[in-house]
């Protein structure tokens, strides 16, 4: 572990079921099954924690003029630096990248507000500090270094950003393994490089000292949820009727 993390802050856990996972691995499946069940007891919702760069590419997308184009360069530019990691993005790359930090921060400043208000949400994906790169959800400009001051000043600002999001673990965070062959037959239109580097690097991650309970994404979608919701109730000290 970095010093960094050793030294991140620790909030007490929030009232966040987090589900977590290389795509493939059932994490939306699991996710609405577990509010499906718990929400006729309990005040559950669903949040979705990814960077959301489709959303965002469709908002730049509707801008007069530039909007398309300018959209398309963004996003483009962005994902290149998963292709050339050792290579600093251009400015407006870099700024790209950050404005998807920042929409993430927002969504998990809702989160956090429904939760303090006693709203149990289960969240697909959870940010996290340790690891580089929006594909583990972490910072995607720390996967590069160098750049010109402006660079540096985003990347250690996205740093921040995400260390305080970190800050806030889950109530309980549900893991789910996949091998490769099984995450790329679910998902084929997926990058095979990228299904390998969230099975490696997931699994390695202890989200700033969350509960963890890690579960088979290979088992039946009703096995897994079962397994979960068990775990949900121990977590919440509920009954076993109560979902």
């Amino acid at each position: 572990m970095s010093q960094n993390m050793k030294n991140m802050t620790r909030h007490p856990p929030v009232r966040v079921i987090a589900i977590t996972g290389c795509d493939g691995a059932g994490k939306s499946t699991l996710a609405s099954g577990l509010v499906n069940r718990l929400s006729p007891g309990l005040a559950a919702e669903l949040c979705y924690l990814g960077q959301s760069s489709g959303r965002l590419g469709e908002w730049i997308s509707r801008l007069p003029l530039i909007g398309a184009p300018f959209g398309r360069y963004l996003l483009n530019s962005a994902g290149r630096v998963h292709q050339r990691p050792a290579s600093p993005p251009g400015n407006i790359a870099a700024l790209a990248i950050f404005l998807l930090s920042c929409w993430r921060t927002v969504k998990f400043r809702r989160m956090l507000h429904k939760a303090h208000r006693g709203v149990l949400l289960i969240t697909d994906r959870y940010p996290q500090a340790e690891a580089p790169g929006f594909r583990v959800d972490g910072p995607q400009l720390a996967r590069a270094q160098g750049g010109n001051r402006w660079i540096k000043a985003l990347r250690r600002r996205e740093q921040a950003l995400y260390r305080w999001m970190a800050s806030y673990p889950p109530l309980l965070l549900l893991r789910l393994d996949i091998d490769e062959q099984t995450a790329h037959q679910r998902k084929p239109d997926h990058d095979i490089a990228a299904l390998r580097e969230k099975i490696s690097v997931i699994p390695r991650l202890n989200f700033n000292g969350a509960t963890i309970i890690d579960l088979k994404g290979q088992e039946p979608a009703s096995r897994v949820l079962d397994a979960s919701l068990q775990a949900v109730r121990l977590s919440l000290s509920l009954p076993p009727s109560v979902d």
